[in-house]
């Protein structure tokens, strides 16, 4: 995998577009903004001594537990983007290797994408969330539930909202479409903002009767100072 990205970069740091031999120059790798520790276990953000924090515990989301690679900022942000929105496919294993790096060993039964709305797939011509899970689970073993969710309808994209209006936007947004009686469920996400959507996927994944659901992000979107 590394040889192929190495090869598609053509030995430049994707970044600064100094010497590489990885897509990301040592420079570049240091720089990548880390999650600060000690983190709440439910959401991800700071929290002290790694307890679950005040904003869990008054109002408990529906997943278990989160996962993060990264804090949503400059250099991390820019990589994202640029699969995301500019469709360089190749960063995908990156951030799929960063992402595995973050996450705890735990057993889990399914690993799922983020589903993408059918306008927003046709749109866009591949599900970024999906490009990220796809090498992880290949280089790790785990199984990717291709099918396991999916979008009862389109909705706007939530970064275009107030954060107060976007778990409305996505309330009842996503079925489930298999078995999960009694799974463990792993969702895999690009970037985790107010966690809305996750919690939404959680919601639905429970009601079909999982018994855990873990999110898996490449990003975490840190509170303002």
């Amino acid at each position: 995998m590394l040889k192929t990205l190495q090869a598609l970069f053509a030995g430049s740091c994707f970044l600064c577009r100094g010497a590489a031999s990885a897509v990301l120059c040592e420079a570049c790798t240091s720089d990548l903004p880390r999650l600060p520790a000690p983190r709440c276990p439910r959401c991800a953000l700071p929290s002290p001594l790694g307890a679950v924090c005040g904003r869990c515990l008054a109002r408990p989301p529906a997943y278990d537990a989160t996962h993060a690679a990264l804090a949503y900022e400059f250099p991390a942000d820019a990589l994202i983007h640029s699969l995301k929105f500019r469709g360089e496919l190749a960063l995908a294993p990156l951030l799929g290797a960063l992402l595995d790096e973050a996450i705890v060993s735990e057993p889990v039964t399914h690993v799922a994408a983020v589903p993408l709305s059918e306008r927003r797939l046709r749109e866009r011509g591949f599900n970024q969330s999906l490009e990220i899970a796809r090498p992880m689970v290949r280089a790790t073993g785990r199984r990717l539930a291709l099918d396991l969710l999916a979008r009862r309808r389109d909705t706007p994209a939530q970064f275009d909202l107030p954060w107060a209006e976007r778990q409305k936007n996505v309330r009842d947004a996503f079925e489930v479409a298999g078995n999960v009686a009694g799974a463990a469920v792993a969702v895999v996400d690009d970037v985790m903002t107010t966690g809305a959507t996750l919690d939404e996927i959680a919601r639905a994944l429970k009601a079909a009767g999982a018994a855990r659901v873990v999110n898996w992000v490449v990003a975490r979107t840190l509170p303002p100072q």
